[in-house]
């Protein structure tokens, strides 16, 4: 596998993008976007857990599970078209339909996505008008892929785009992707929106088995604020335009697959936790030698969501405490004699809890540690040999700046 130095949705052959600036909400910027493909494609998605889903959340569903193909995305930043009734419903159709009046492909091929404000009616005039603006400026560059990524941009600071290629039956696959989520973010589908393309062939089964799988260790281990989205999507669509031969069960190139899919994930996943709203720093939490899988992946996600943890990384305060506490609420059943506790950055690795004992530590290194952009609590349960990372971000001042007026 290569990790491409530059590209996003339209890496892989047969994908274009574009973006408009529709005025839904944000004026003086772009806040639309559409993804297409040349052909038809085999798809997949995921979506939130909540019980509360936004009307487009519904509409991709329809798709993904009915098994028909897709081939464009449509993508609206500002307003989430969540708890919005029969109407927003309406909103996806006649997006929907707009694009088959543009480019000529059925209305149920074309899946649709959302983010920013709850509970506010999406303006359809506004929508069509975006959709017939960007019909005959789609195009395959990195550039157009690029503003696309720009265009769903909500309360992120920055883009989040990456390709990458790797082999499959002798030939060159590319599988790119973008994401948005800053804030609203947390396990069991985090408001996150990831949209990945590739020139694949693949059976729909396998995709969706793939994509099911991968975001459990991925987007499912990121935290910013505890709260899981009513609009939660990740979609992928594969046009099989590599020319390999389609995957159609589980061996060598499904696996040179999965590999990539998890890369692109995860790579997505930590860009969109290190932006967390308001964040400084990228706060990971490695837990390893616990009991099983699910005790590992509980306990750091744990670690990670506590808000005074979160405070403890912005304020770079080496306080193990509060780490030792999320981890003892979190559900999992552990000795806390047989933990180690060590605080890791580029800065350095430094012991703080030793198998039950605190230990007598720099107080010096254990800031400068802490006070690089990335920051690690590394975790050892010396009970097992399964182990999980998860991801999240520091808790400052300007997160609640941010979301104390967030409609304004």
């Amino acid at each position: 596998m290569e990790v491409l130095s530059q590209g996003g949705v339209t890496a892989a052959k047969g994908f274009k993008a574009a973006s408009t600036a529709a005025g839904i909400k944000y004026q003086g910027r772009t806040d639309m976007a559409m993804v297409w493909s040349d052909e038809p494609c085999a798809c997949a998605g995921t979506y939130t857990s909540n019980v509360v889903k936004a009307a487009c959340v519904l509409w991709d569903k329809e798709i993904t599970e009915s098994g028909a193909p897709m081939q464009a995305v449509v993508v609206n930043s500002g307003i989430a078209n969540a708890c919005t009734g029969e109407e927003g419903f309406n909103a996806c159709r006649k997006t929907a339909e707009a694009v088959n009046a543009a480019l000529g492909v059925p209305a149920n091929t074309v899946a649709v996505a959302s983010t920013g404000v709850i509970g506010m009616q999406l303006p359809v005039d506004k929508l069509e008008a975006g959709v017939k603006a960007m019909a005959p400026t789609l195009s395959d560059t990195i550039e157009a892929g690029t503003a696309a990524s720009k265009a769903i941009m909500t309360t992120d600071t920055i883009n989040k785009e990456i390709a990458v290629t790797f082999e499959a039956g002798g030939k060159t696959v590319t599988l790119g992707g973008m994401s948005k989520g800053s804030g609203m973010i947390h396990p069991n589908m985090c408001t996150m929106l990831g949209f990945l393309t590739t020139d694949l062939s693949i059976e729909k089964k396998l995709l969706q088995e793939a994509l099911s799988l991968v975001i459990v260790d991925t987007f499912n281990m990121i935290t910013v604020d505890g709260d899981t989205s009513t609009n939660d999507t990740l979609l992928i669509m594969a046009n099989g335009l590599a020319g390999n031969e389609t995957i159609t069960e589980k061996g060598a190139d499904y696996d040179e697959f999965y590999k990539a899919l998890e890369y692109v994930c995860t790579f997505l996943a930590k860009t969109m936790a290190s932006d967390g709203e308001g964040a400084t720093k990228l706060f990971e939490c490695k837990v390893v030698n616990a009991k099983s899988k699910e005790d590992a992946r509980t306990l750091s996600k744990a670690v990670v969501g506590s808000n005074l943890s979160k405070a403890a990384i912005y304020g770079c305060d080496a306080n193990f405490g509060r780490f030792l506490c999320a981890m003892g609420y979190s559900g999992a059943k552990f000795d806390q004699t047989d933990v180690e506790l060590f605080f890791v950055s580029a800065a350095g690795k430094l012991q703080v809890f030793d198998h039950g004992v605190p230990l007598n530590f720099d107080e010096d290194l254990a800031k400068k540690i802490m006070e690089e952009k990335e920051v690690t609590v590394f975790v050892d349960m010396h009970e097992g040999s399964e182990e999980a990372t998860a991801w999240g971000c520091d808790l400052t001042y300007d997160y609640v700046k941010i979301n104390a007026d967030y409609r304004s």
